[in-house]
């Protein structure tokens, strides 16, 4: 496997840069590509769901993708040490209802030496919204660099 830069130990700017790049690969809704930066075992707990390795792991994407609909989400760099990384998130979607919720978590990652997810620990909590109270108005993709994070937004 070749390197996925920045590799641990972290520095806060690494670790920072780290967050970003995961958040805009899952703004991609793209499992082929997101699954890419796990190991081939790694491990997931993701709610309920207990994940083990990228097939797995692509198979939970693609349905959470086909059941989180105009998925837009902004991860922060909550804390980090060495080859660990601690994130906070907060993602809005709606259902094929179009009842929209927004969705408020904590990752945990640890990664190996060479830039990889070998654990994601995931705790998410989802509150129904009205359209209107919608924050993350975007076009679909990355956010755009001008856009608010999660401080900002008081989230």
């Amino acid at each position: 496997m070749e390197p996925r830069p920045p590799l641990p130990p972290f520095t806060t700017e690494t670790a920072a840069q780290k967050v970003r790049m995961a958040e805009d690969a899952w703004n991609t809704r793209d499992p082929d590509r997101v699954v890419k930066v796990y190991t081939d075992d790694t491990r997931w707990r993701n709610r309920a769901e207990f994940p083990v390795g990228r097939a797995e792991v692509h198979a939970f994407l693609v349905r959470k993708w086909a059941r989180e609909l105009d998925y837009r989400l902004i991860k922060e760099l909550w804390a980090f040490a060495d080859h660990r990384i601690a994130v906070r998130f907060v993602y809005e979607w709606h259902d094929d209802a179009g009842q929209w919720f927004r969705s408020h978590g904590n990752e945990n990652w640890q990664f190996n030496a060479l830039g990889y997810m070998e654990q994601r620990h995931a705790s998410i909590n989802d509150r129904p919204i009205h359209a209107s109270e919608r924050l993350f108005h975007w076009p679909l993709g990355p956010r755009p660099a001008e856009h608010p994070g999660l401080t900002a937004l008081g989230l």
